[in-house]
């Protein structure tokens, strides 16, 4: 790709960029929120269409008009937002639109699922491919996801966000796929805001900053600082802006809570002022149990206090009137109301406060927005700006203010970073710092284990819907939390 530049209504969101894959490479492609990788594959993809520049395949110049043609040409994409039927079993969406037929035109079902079967296994993944998509959890459905875009047998196959709903071990599993694609010659565009994942399975890094292109380097010629250095254009000092806060009184109390065939028995306490972090790996059932102290799922048995007084919690309501808030790891489909404006999505919990005989307070209403941006040092154009058009780490402030409005004594953060770079991440560590201070009990629901050690003032580990470790800061260690996400018994 050379020389390619592209705009939309109000912002050009490419100028002048060239980037380049050799077949069997692995070709991270990085930058803030906002930098322009997304657009750039998006053009390669077939989905948006270039205002300059040239592509060239196999060293032949190119048109791709549309996604259906790129897939033609041997590209293929993982997007980083999931588009897929829920409500269709897994071997179905691998190949919707592609079903292998017989005589007559009709779907070959027993091949189809053979298919899907046999690349399941070939990532690794214990799925049933009969089983409904909408069963599965967010990390499962984005490995179907990786199943659907390999299954093209591409020569070119971009990876946008691949490992952002995965734990260490399913991102261990998904590098020696890759690995073994390299001999095949295919190409593969890496695009990651975990960084460490770049100097593991990269071979070369490009470097977009503000929709322009920084540079190529050799993974062997850049540093972990250097790399944020020219991504960002200025150095972060802290990565972990943790700091110590004296926790309060017990917040939310949580005794021998059990929702069958999620999890068992789970018993923890929060103090005021305290971040507890809870790790396990893939269908350990821990974003289940914050699911499940919010009203989303049904519980079994056990109870919930909050303040030192039981309460009762059937739906997310009844958590949100007890002081309650959930950021869910999802935050485009079950966060925020896309097509609605950042107001509507900030003051949409509190609309009965800011009514009157019917009417929505306006002024009231804009007042506490101005406020919300402002506090959070929100990057928007304007309150009316919809939230689809906001980048990932901007989406999230949205979702967290939106709590903020509600006075939540208690915030559940399921994957908090999810999708967002490097410097929205340090960012939304100083706010669940500034949180802490004052007062709020955090829960954070991690699979990024530095996050999970760099932010937690103590930490929980669960295995198969149980809790299996309690560790203090001062003694956890990444060996020691994987231990106990296998299994393995460890209290504090």
């Amino acid at each position: 790709m050379e020389g390619i530049s592209k705009s939309f209504p109000g912002v050009q969101a490419l100028r002048d960029v060239q980037f380049e894959v050799q077949g069997g490479e692995v070709h991270a492609l990085v930058g803030e929120n906002g930098a322009g990788k997304s657009t750039l594959m998006r053009i390669l993809g077939g989905v948006h269409q270039r205002d300059a520049g040239e592509i060239h395949l196999r060293g032949q110049p190119v048109e791709i008009p549309s996604p259906v043609y790129a897939r033609m040409l041997g590209i293929s994409i993982i997007h980083q937002e999931l588009n897929q039927v829920p409500a269709l079993p897994v071997a179905e969406n691998i190949f919707l639109g592609r079903e292998p037929r017989r005589a007559g035109g009709f779907v070959d079902w027993k091949t189809m699922y053979a298919r899907a079967n046999t690349l399941l296994q070939d990532l690794g993944l214990p799925i049933d491919p009969r089983r409904r998509l909408g069963t599965l959890t967010v990390a499962e459905q984005q490995l179907v996801e990786i199943a659907k875009a390999l299954s093209v047998e591409a020569d070119l196959v971009i990876m946008d966000e691949p490992t952002a709903a995965l734990t260490v071990e399913e991102t261990e599993r998904l590098f020696r796929f890759i690995r073994d694609l390299r001999p095949r010659g295919v190409g593969i565009v890496y695009i990651t805001h975990r960084l460490e994942e770049i100097f593991t399975i990269a071979d070369r890094v490009t470097v977009l900053r503000d929709g322009q292109y920084v540079g190529t380097y050799a993974i062997g010629e850049l540093t972990m600082d250097g790399l944020i250095r020219l991504m960002v254009g200025r150095q972060l000092t802290e990565k972990f802006p943790k700091e110590p806060v004296a926790a309060g009184a017990p917040v939310l109390e949580v005794r021998g809570l059990t929702s069958r065939g999620r999890f068992t028995d789970v018993s923890f306490t929060v103090h005021r002022g305290e971040i507890l972090g809870i790790a396990g790996l893939i269908g350990s059932g821990k974003a289940a149990v914050a699911h499940a102290i919010f009203g989303a799922i049904p519980v079994d048995s056990g109870e919930i206090l909050v303040d030192g007084h039981p309460v009762t919690i059937r739906s997310p309501s009844e958590a949100i009137a007890h002081g309650i808030g959930l950021v869910t790891e999802d935050r485009k489909r079950l966060g925020l109301v896309l097509g609605m404006s950042v107001t509507a999505n900030i003051t949409l919990p509190v609309l009965p406060e800011l009514e009157t005989a019917g009417f929505v307070r306006r002024r009231e209403e804009a007042a506490r927005v101005t406020q919300a941006i402002r506090d959070l040092d929100m990057a928007v154009a304007s309150p009316e700006q919809p939230a689809r058009n906001l980048s990932g780490g901007t989406q999230q402030k949205v979702v967290v203010a939106k709590w903020l409005q509600t006075r939540a004594r208690v915030l559940l953060l399921v994957e908090p970073t999810r999708g967002i770079d490097v410097g929205a991440k340090v960012e939304m560590y100083r706010l669940m710092v500034d949180l802490a201070r004052r007062g709020v009990g955090i829960v954070m629901i991690s699979s990024e284990l530095p996050e999970i050690l760099g932010m937690s003032d103590r930490i929980l580990v669960m295995h198969e819907g149980r809790i299996t470790g309690e560790f203090p800061r001062e003694t956890a260690t990444q060996e020691a939390i994987l231990a106990s996400a296998s299994g393995r018994i460890h209290r504090a």
